[in-house]
């Protein structure tokens, strides 16, 4: 069972589909990267509920 030669445009289809790919990858860390500074750097506190006029 031999598989046939793969077309020129499926190569250069998954060039693409892979560089998007990991640009979406770098930007999901980038994301996840900025959370947890933003979460761990101490100036993040969670917020309280206060009373009103009481």
């Amino acid at each position: 069972m031999s598989f046939r030669e793969e077309h020129e445009l499926h190569k250069r289809r998954f060039g693409r589909n892979l560089g998007l790919g990991l640009v979406l990858g770098g930007f999901v860390a980038l994301v996840f990267g900025l959370t947890v500074a933003k979460v761990t750097d101490g100036d993040f506190k969670v917020p309280t509920q206060q009373q009103e006029g009481r």
